[in-house]
């Protein structure tokens, strides 16, 4: 039971990897330093927003209009870190 509990820590630090990906990705594009005219950055930047997309939408959906500022990723990654805690702190249950 340890190997699901380390599977599912391995998921969450995957998306978490994705999620902080994204949004210092968006960062770079808004500030033009990354350019979505280049084939791979805009290949990285859809296959990103492809896999994220659809949770965010959902996270958006609840949020009050915030006047332009997107809080769905910070939620998605606190919702990440939140369950990461919840799994480690209930670690007996799987061992």
């Amino acid at each position: 039971m340890t190997s699901i509990l380390q599977i599912l820590l391995l998921i969450l630090d995957i998306a978490q990897w994705i999620i902080l990906a994204h949004i210092i990705m968006s960062w770079l594009i808004n500030f033009q330093v990354l350019n979505l005219r280049q084939p791979i950055v805009a290949q990285i930047w859809d296959g990103l927003n492809r896999i994220l997309e659809p949770v965010y939408s959902r996270v958006r959906s609840v949020l009050p209009a915030m006047g332009g500022i997107d809080f769905a990723p910070l939620i998605v990654l606190l919702a990440v870190y939140a369950a990461r805690i919840v799994l480690i702190n209930n670690a007996a249950a799987f061992g």
